[in-house]
């Protein structure tokens, strides 16, 4: 099991450091067996990752976020220094890619204020897939041109830079610029 959030360090908190994300899981249907969204927020960019997973089970979400670090190869350490969950039945097995060398910490239960930056982004995923429309409506492809687009969002909070403005990531080469 991973650590309460109560453990995360005070620099996690701040948002001083790059590599600190939120995770959380959107559903269109509330039935377990259809398609959901894994959303990741990194702390202090604000970049949002939204991916579509088979269902809204541990193992998808296990299978999608193991490939996200993956893409990272040798730079993953740098790119993923803790995520932060709910108590959800689908974050399970999180406190595994501790083994990766991943803080993973817990909110308490019922309080999604402690991951609020993926909150909000989920809200935000909310103006294109409303609630009680199937995810099986859009693809993979469709999801992550919704997050394209809320990426390119000025943030009053980024002094009105977008977060991709603030992170910005060579998937090919998996080299990693800061904003400054």
């Amino acid at each position: 099991m991973g650590k309460s959030i109560e453990e995360r360090p005070e620099t996690v908190n701040l948002r001083e450091e790059f590599g600190h994300w939120e995770i959380d899981s959107v559903l269109g249907k509330k039935k377990d067996t259809e398609p959901a969204i894994m959303t990741i927020v990194e702390r202090k960019t604000r970049m949002s990752l939204w991916i579509k997973i088979k269902d809204h089970s541990s193992m998808a979400i296990d299978e999608a976020l193991q490939s996200l670090i993956n893409r990272f190869g040798t730079k993953k350490s740098e790119v993923f220094k803790s995520i932060t969950g709910d108590n959800g039945s689908e974050f399970a097995n999180l406190s595994n890619i501790e083994n990766n060398g991943i803080s993973v910490y817990f909110t308490h239960p019922y309080t999604s204020c402690e991951k609020g930056t993926n909150e909000c982004h989920n809200k935000m995923l909310r103006r294109f897939i409303p609630k009680g429309k199937s995810i099986d409506d859009y693809s993979a492809e469709d999801i992550l041109f919704f997050s394209d687009v809320i990426n390119e969002l000025p943030r009053k909070i980024l002094n009105y830079h977008t977060p991709r403005n603030c992170l910005i990531i060579d998937w090919t080469e998996y080299m990693l610029l800061k904003c400054l």
